[in-house]
């Protein structure tokens, strides 16, 4: 059984963004890049069914700039066992992405896709489900559980009113919850093992697809600064200023 995972090259989740002088976009010149957590997590997932016997190959997939190839070598640390560049410098939205995806899973026929639910920079959470619509696959969001056997996968995901179980018939379509598991630190000899791991590098028009933006980004701009709160000597005088000033109440 053959597992697809695409991981994505984003900011690191420790850096402080900041925003272009001009507007454009936010910075990331000299900036630390890491690996989506939330597709650390699927990556994570898929390599604990495989190291339960019930999967048998892990494809890792990214779209990017050429740099992305490191995301890929540490999704080989972790455990892929082979990794896929789609190389690209245009800003790849999710529908791009979707089918880029679609392509791929159409050469190389997994039974199963585990991605993130959502990448931090542009907290989509989109390119799951436009890829469960292009395939027609069953899939499941906001996995905080996925159990595979009997050529079905059942997947416990989290719902406003709690908790949720839906049973898919394979090929299926994952996306990964923060409380679906804690990804493993990566040991030293398995980066020195990845980078012996073959990692095949296409373009979007190899794959028909074309990744053109359909989106214009007008204008980015940081968030308001919080101004400082103040102290109340009393109930009465909170509820004067929560009426009077603030008109919340």
């Amino acid at each position: 059984m053959k597992i697809l995972v695409p991981v994505k090259r984003v900011v690191d989740y420790n850096v402080k963004v900041r925003v272009k002088s001009d507007g454009s976009g936010v910075d990331v010149a000299n900036v630390k890049m890491s690996m989506n957590p939330f597709d650390e997590i699927a990556l994570e997932e898929a390599t604990r069914l495989k190291e339960a016997g019930k999967v048998t190959e892990i494809v890792a997939v990214t779209c990017g700039v050429t740099q992305a190839q490191e995301t890929l070598r540490t999704g080989m640390a972790i455990g892929a066992d082979r990794g896929i560049l789609v190389e690209t410098g245009a800003e790849i939205e999710p529908l791009g992405v979707a089918k880029v995806l679609k392509a791929l899973a159409d050469k190389e026929q997994p039974q199963l896709i585990i991605l993130g639910k959502q990448a931090i920079d542009d907290d989509s959470n989109q390119t799951g489900q436009m890829l469960a619509a292009l395939l027609g696959w069953p899939q499941a969001t906001f996995a905080s559980k996925v159990v595979l056997e009997d050529g079905k996968v059942t997947v416990t995901r989290e719902v406003d009113g709690g908790l949720e179980t839906v049973a898919l018939t394979l090929p299926a379509i994952v996306t990964t919850d923060l409380r679906l598991n804690e990804p493993r630190y990566v040991t030293l000899p398995n980066i020195m093992k990845a980078k012996k791991k073959p990692l095949e590098t296409i373009k979007p028009e190899d794959l028909g697809v074309d990744v053109t933006p359909r989106l214009k980004t007008l204008k980015v701009s940081e968030p308001a600064k919080r101004s400082a709160g103040i102290k109340v000597p009393d109930v009465a005088t909170l509820v004067q200023k929560l009426r009077t000033e603030a008109k919340v109440i």
